[in-house]
């Protein structure tokens, strides 16, 4: 297929043909797997050349690989960002921006709702460097012009926000930013590039983690940046480099074939998650249900505005607090009991003593994760399955 007709093809054909190319060494079709660490040079002078970037070519794994290079191309081209960057997990590729853009004595403005992770990332390791997160609500945007001062170095965001689904304006964000001179970076792993893609509405650094939707099967771990490419050329010759949160071929590999499949996934995890949703907003043990894709959500309609679908994560609020979740849990047959999310298989977990354990109770209290929230990322199965086996569950709890 050539170029012209890529740029006229609808998102799902682009998942599956990519930017166009096929491996340059060998014309696979399939991108090899080069599980490799190191690369011959093909002489003295060429090898001198590629150290100091004058040519193109390939030194040492940590430094990059040519299935990497394949997986930052596509996500990239898929993100509509000029460059991408590979890490090994999601975590490492979002320390590695936040430590890219700040040193001791500056802050980073960000939206209070986060993954566990990045929260524990931000208020107990990043302090340590002398870097201040200030969490804010990020559903009012004066939250982010008033804590904004001359050390701030970024603004950080979820959106749909992990795991409360909270959407926050991405569009407005940047504007702010870009008006105090800081990028903005927003986490799109719950939507992905299908649903959503920041860089259009004018953010600067997109990061995921790719463990989730990119991969979707559960079986590996990574993590993306994406970018101008000045900046993702920095990212990798410093802290990629001299830190070496670097990704495996193998995963990278699984990346890249994720990616084919990553349009029909999203329609049905999304199909899925609304009719779950549906189901569950009429249950008479459910107190309260969260979903972007539902009019009772309270941002739906920002969610319409800046995304194209709205994902297949739901959250909701099971009447009983901690025993009747623990009780749901403990008696699903179909969902599996796991943390993590984005796998084709459905999962079933309780943020505030497992993901967002991170969390104190004050916390936990702010952001409105109950003892009764409950996450479900909904998988592919069948959808009549997926609710006869919530009903099951839900029969067997006391509220």
């Amino acid at each position: 297929m050539s170029k012209l007709n890529l740029k006229k093809a609808q998102f799902a054909t682009l998942c599956v043909h990519g930017s166009g190319g096929v491996d340059q060494a060998t014309g696979a079709v399939s991108i090899p797997i080069y599980q490799s660490s190191t690369f011959a040079f093909q002489s003295a002078r060429a090898g001198a050349e590629i150290f100091a970037g004058e040519r193109e070519g390939y030194v040492y794994t940590r430094i990059g690989n040519p299935t990497q290079t394949a997986l930052e191309r596509e996500i990239a081209f898929l993100e509509n960002g000029e460059a991408g960057l590979a890490f090994g997990s999601g975590m490492a590729a979002i320390s590695s921006v936040i430590f890219s853009l700040c040193k001791s004595g500056s802050n980073v403005v960000a939206s209070n709702t986060l993954y566990g992770g990045t929260h524990q990332f931000f208020m107990e390791t990043l302090p340590r460097y002398e870097i201040e997160v200030r969490e804010i609500d990020g559903t009012n945007l004066d939250n982010f012009t008033d804590n904004i001062d001359e050390n701030t170095r970024c603004i950080y965001i979820e959106t749909p926000a992990n795991p409360t689904l909270t959407i926050i304006d991405i569009k407005n964000c940047a504007k702010i930013a870009h008006k105090h001179k800081i990028p903005l970076i927003v986490d799109n792993t719950f939507p992905t590039p299908y649903f959503q893609r920041p860089l259009d509405l004018g953010a600067d650094i997109v990061v995921h983690s790719a463990t989730k939707y990119i991969g979707g099967h559960g079986d590996t771990v990574a993590g993306l940046a994406i970018g101008k490419k000045d900046y993702i050329d920095e990212l990798r010759g410093t802290i990629l480099r001299d830190i070496g949160g670097i990704i495996s071929p193998l995963n990278a590999w699984l990346l890249v074939r994720g990616l084919k499949t990553l349009a029909v996934r999203m329609e049905r995890h999304e199909e899925n998650a609304l009719e779950v949703a549906k189901y569950l907003t009429l249950h008479p043990k459910v107190k309260q249900v969260w979903f972007p894709g539902l009019t009772t959500h309270p941002q739906h309609q920002l969610a319409c505005e800046q995304m194209s679908g709205f994902g297949g994560i739901v959250s909701f609020e099971i009447k009983g607090g901690r025993k009747a979740g623990e009780k749901l849990m403990n008696s699903v047959q179909l969902f599996t009991l796991a943390v993590s999310l984005g796998d084709v298989d459905s999962l079933i977990e309780h943020p505030g003593s497992m993901t967002h354990s991170t969390y104190s109770a004050e916390d936990l209290e702010k952001v409105c994760i109950s003892e009764g929230f409950v996450r479900l990322s909904v998988g592919i199965e069948d959808r009549h399955d997926l609710i006869d086996d919530l009903s099951q569950a839900l029969k067997r709890v006391d509220t």
